[in-house]
């Protein structure tokens, strides 16, 4: 039985599930909040693994998320470029200005880490909104192409644009899976965990902590070139500061430090907003207690509170064990 649940056989189920939900659900409007819950989760991805997994947290991740829907948007409608090489420019253009901003930003530690990245990100709102000609202020940016077509395949249907975001997603939670379990994503783990002996090893943490920074910047910046050619319209307010504290209070519920944490609390809280509509400016007097409650007695998130006991489900069962063979012996 416990064969049957291993963590590999749970994972391809859920792949399964997510690749037949659109022919179970048959809802337009759901289609799209499983599409933008699937974009949110990648930056929420590039979020854990800077703050969850190296201990820093940038609270600059939704500027640098607009960054990548603007410069996909530019190359496409000023630029005119094809969508595709503007899909891979996109996040380049994020990692080249995430690379400048964090060796600046990375000079800082703990809250002033977060208090000048918090600028950083407020100063790119700033940029967006009021440099007009380039971006379009408030007014936004119009008329950003969906992807083209490859071959017979087209992505002009909301179904086939589901599954490009999705398959994009799947390959971001394996690259970020690959940099957890490398020896560069235990060297993260290492300056989390404690700088001063990352240090003492011998671990240069100056250049890790910037291309942990520089690579949670290239996932807000393919994030935010799904997030344009998805809605195809872009405006200043999703570099703005409400935006970044979405992508934390997901990251939180989830399970901050986890590797199915980001897409536990996304779509866990994407949906449950969508159920709760009726509820409109009222929500938050249920989400503001039950985070409160999460953050208190279990600060690693739900998948950190369910990680927690099986660990401890196993330690019982292997000393129950122990004690029995040491019984028969």
């Amino acid at each position: 039985m416990s064969s049957i649940f291993s963590k590999r056989n749970m994972v391809i189920a859920l792949i399964v599930l997510a690749f037949v939900i659109p022919f179970v659900l048959q809802n337009q409007y759901y289609l799209h909040i499983l599409t933008l819950a699937c974009i949110w989760s990648i930056a929420v991805y590039g979020l854990n693994l800077l703050a969850g997994f190296t201990g820093y947290l940038s609270l600059a991740h939704a500027g640098f998320f607009a960054i990548g829907a603007y410069s996909l948007g530019l190359l496409t409608v000023k630029a005119e470029l094809s969508f595709w090489l503007a899909f891979l420019v996109a996040p380049i253009i994020t990692m080249i200005i995430g690379t400048f901003v964090g060796i600046i930003a990375l000079r800082t530690k703990e809250h002033f880490f977060a208090i000048y990245t918090l600028c950083v990100g407020y100063i790119i709102y700033l940029i967006i909104d009021k440099w007009d000609s380039l971006t379009g202020g408030v007014r936004g940016l119009i008329g950003i192409p969906s992807p083209a077509n490859i071959g017979p395949i087209s992505f002009d249907t909301p179904l086939s644009q589901y599954y490009f975001v999705l398959v994009v997603t799947l390959l971001c939670i394996l690259m970020v899976y690959r940099i957890v379990h490398s020896l560069t994503g235990r060297t993260f783990i290492a300056i989390r965990n404690s700088e001063e002996l990352a240090l003492s090893l011998g671990i240069s943490t100056a250049k890790n902590k910037l291309l942990s920074f520089v690579l949670s910047t290239f996932f807000a910046g393919v994030a935010g070139a799904l997030y344009g050619s998805f809605i195809r319209f872009i405006g200043p307010e999703i570099s703005y500061t409400t935006i970044m504290f979405d992508f934390l209070t997901y990251l939180i519920v989830g399970g901050i430090g986890t590797l199915s944490g980001p897409i536990v609390g996304t779509f866990l809280i994407v949906l449950l907003s969508q159920n709760l509509q009726f509820l409109q400016d009222y929500r938050m007097l249920i989400f503001g207690p039950l985070l409160t409650l999460l953050i208190i007695f279990s600060p690693r998130g739900i998948v950190g509170f369910v990680l927690t006991k099986y660990h401890q489900h196993q330690r019982k069962t292997s000393a129950v064990l122990k004690d029995a063979r040491a019984k028969e012996g």
